[in-house]
């Protein structure tokens, strides 16, 4: 299943996309680590499985929290999606 953290408004769509299926919540927790506004976090699903969410009161918030990430450089990918090791997460903007 594919969750969908964040929001839209009249700029656009803003949302923080995790495969839960290829989210194997690995030992390094590579995503939540390389997130500098610590906006990631692990949380055991329905079927008792380790998954990484967004934090509820960062959710709408992506768009201004996750800026800083997107806009280094000529990056295109948040520090999150690259280090990701089975590209579970996603990003809409």
């Amino acid at each position: 299943m594919i969750a969908h953290y964040g929001f839209q408004d009249g700029s656009g769509d803003y949302f923080i996309s995790i495969d839960t299926e290829k989210c194997i919540a690995c030992t390094e927790k590579y995503c939540v680590a390389a997130c500098p506004e610590k906006i990631l976090r692990i949380f055991i699903d329905d079927y008792d499985d380790e998954v990484v969410e967004v934090a509820e009161e960062y959710r709408r918030k992506i768009k201004y929290i996750c800026t800083q990430c997107k806009s280094v450089g000529n990056e295109q990918n948040p520090a999150c999606l690259k280090v990701c090791p089975t590209g579970a997460i996603a990003h809409s903007w």
